[in-house]
């Protein structure tokens, strides 16, 4: 698929990975909708790039929010080719511990937001897909996840992150068939220790100490580094069905 010819969604788009990505569509000729619940940021960022972006207010959680913000993209841009999952949340905590077990609406909301809020903007994104035109090599678009490396190493305290992350990777292989006779691929991403706004808030020493466990290049990713995979799978159409680790080679420790 032709970078300059994408129609991108970006959940989460009004910041971190999301805000990179966006950044990286519009930078090579495309268009894109942030679907983020931050006005503040994505307008500024609208004011920045603009007339290729577009913001909608947008719920992953509530079916109607998706529906609606996915039907508005498409009314302003035409079609959707593209649509890249980041929205999610993290939370730390044990699954018992000296404040009792762990629990069960904070477990429920990270699965809510991570697992549910990605599964519902993928089926509304193949919907809308189902109805494009395929190019001359049968495709009519590609959806890409957000997991975590914490989906394969989840470390102490991270119960519900990594079942909501490892849930995006177990279902990425079969969405990957239910879609393929529509010319629609899925991948996923799962990205190690990344410089976004939630480690800018550590302690210098604590931000070191996570710099130095990455094994090359030692030190954390660049949101745009994540952004220039997208634009790579999307360009890529022999990437369907698989969840790419990209972690400078980190696996995490227990904590």
């Amino acid at each position: 698929m032709n970078l300059k010819d994408t129609v991108a969604t970006v959940t989460g788009g009004a910041s971190g990975l999301g805000e990179a990505t966006i950044r990286e569509i519009v930078s090579n000729g495309g268009q894109a909708a942030i679907l983020d619940i931050n006005e503040e940021k994505a307008n500024n960022l609208v004011n920045e790039l603009g007339e290729s972006v577009m913001f909608v207010k947008t719920d992953v959680t509530n079916e109607e929010s998706i529906e609606s913000a996915f039907t508005e993209v498409a009314n302003k841009f035409g079609r959707i080719t593209a649509a890249v999952n980041c929205a999610g949340i993290g939370n730390g905590e044990k699954t018992y511990s000296k404040r009792g077990p762990h629990r069960l609406d904070t477990f429920k909301k990270v699965i809510d937001i991570n697992l549910i809020g990605t599964f519902n903007a993928i089926r509304i994104a193949a919907e809308k897909m189902a109805q494009n035109e395929p190019n001359e090599t049968g495709e009519r678009g590609v959806i890409i996840n957000t997991a975590s490396v914490a989906a394969f190493d989840g470390q102490i305290g991270q119960a519900a992150y990594s079942a909501s992350k490892g849930g995006i990777v177990g279902m990425t292989l079969p969405i990957a068939r239910d879609l393929a006779s529509l010319g629609i691929r899925i991948m996923t991403i799962a990205p190690g220790l990344f410089k976004t706004p939630l480690f800018e808030k550590l302690p210098e020493h604590v931000f070191d100490a996570l710099e130095a466990s990455v094994p090359f290049p030692q030190r954390l990713g660049h949101p745009p580094e994540y952004a220039t995979l997208v634009t790579q799978i999307i360009e890529n159409p022999y990437l369907n069905g698989e969840t790419i680790r990209l972690d400078g080679a980190i696996r995490m420790a227990p904590k």
